[in-house]
């Protein structure tokens, strides 16, 4: 039986004043993000420029995780403040990028923040597509953002492999570029998976894998372009979600996944299924993402937080067309 995370005790978000995101265009121009129940989808809404992000720290206040306070360290409010939370709403960025954020209320004031589970740019305008009202299976945490789900076999220096949850620090990883790496720390997170947070399936085969690899939507695939070549390398590292057809590459939604990543002295290559993709790249942005106990942690032992991105191109949506994408698919065993 596999072994159960159990909750923080406490992490971190980001939360924008209701006000600083506003419908532009539609049924409720002028009107803050506020409850589905009054939300009206086809609304567009766009983050105000100079809106800035407030540290919103959380704790469960007792068994129930939609059950929420304020815990120290927060930017809003005091320690002990109930939080509610409201609604979720699903926005659309205008190249496709869904952002789910979730409406919630700070008790002590009735004021209503915004908090975002992706980041949302200034000046952009996002279209409502659907909210709901049942916000209790969403737990706010800070999801690490290039993991692996349990289960996913990891290539060995000695040709084995081994399910990510029974690697720990100091085991030794082969990577595309150096070669046997120790593992220098193991990131764990146990969320819902809906939305945002639902995992992306590589089914058997698609890119030379003899299992489905089963990934977290932003972290991203490694492939190394023989042929026709998107950007101006031969090596591309492309978002997980990016690669979805709704055929061999799927997003999976329900019940509950465990992600795992590993981070290494260097921002690696590693073989998960046999497909080359990345390790978690630990820098500033990446740790401020982080679980504040976690976060400490790896500064703890990545002091200064220089890490920089493995050499390549990186494949975003605009790069990846229908026909770019189908080339890639089609051309399995890449290494």
């Amino acid at each position: 039986m596999p072994d159960v995370l159990r909750p923080l005790p406490a992490h971190m978000a980001h939360a924008y004043e209701a006000e600083a995101l506003r419908v532009v265009s539609g049924a409720n121009l002028g009107d803050p993000i506020t409850v589905a129940a009054l939300c009206e989808p086809g609304d567009i809404y766009r983050l105000s420029s100079g809106a800035v992000p407030r540290k919103l720290m959380l704790r469960p206040e007792g068994s129930d995780p939609a059950s929420l306070c304020i815990a120290e360290g927060s930017e809003i409010g005091t320690p002990g403040d109930a939080v509610a939370l409201l609604s979720v709403l699903t926005l659309m960025a205008p190249d496709g990028d869904q952002v789910e954020t979730v409406y919630v209320r700070h008790d002590a004031t009735r004021l209503g923040y915004a908090l975002p589970l992706s980041p949302m740019a200034p000046r952009t305008d996002y279209t409502l597509i659907s909210s709901r009202g049942d916000a209790g299976d969403i737990r706010i945490t800070d999801v690490i953002c290039t993991s692996f789900a349990a289960g996913t076999m990891i290539s060995l220096p000695g040709g084995a492999q081994r399910p990510i949850e029974a690697l720990a620090p100091g085991d030794e990883v082969l990577t595309r570029d150096h070669g046997a790496q120790p593992i220098r720390w193991v990131g764990k997170a146990t969320v819902r998976a809906i939305g945002g947070f639902a995992p992306v399936v590589i089914a058997a085969g698609t890119l030379g894998n003899l299992a489905d690899l089963v990934v977290s939507p932003h972290h991203r695939i490694f492939i190394y372009q023989r042929g026709r070549r998107l950007g101006n390398t031969a090596e591309l590292l492309v978002q997980a979600r990016y690669l979805v057809d709704g055929d061999r590459v799927e997003r999976r939604e329900g019940g509950f996944v465990d992600y795992r990543c590993l981070v290494f002295d260097r921002h690696e290559i590693i073989y998960a299924e046999g497909i080359p993709a990345e390790s978690l790249m630990v820098n500033e942005a990446t740790v401020s993402r982080l679980p504040p106990e976690l976060a400490d942690e790896v500064r703890a032992r990545f002091p200064g937080l220089s890490q920089s991105q493995h050499f390549g191109t990186e494949a975003g949506r605009e790069m990846l067309d229908d026909a770019a994408r189908a080339a890639i698919l089609n051309r399995p065993g890449r290494r």
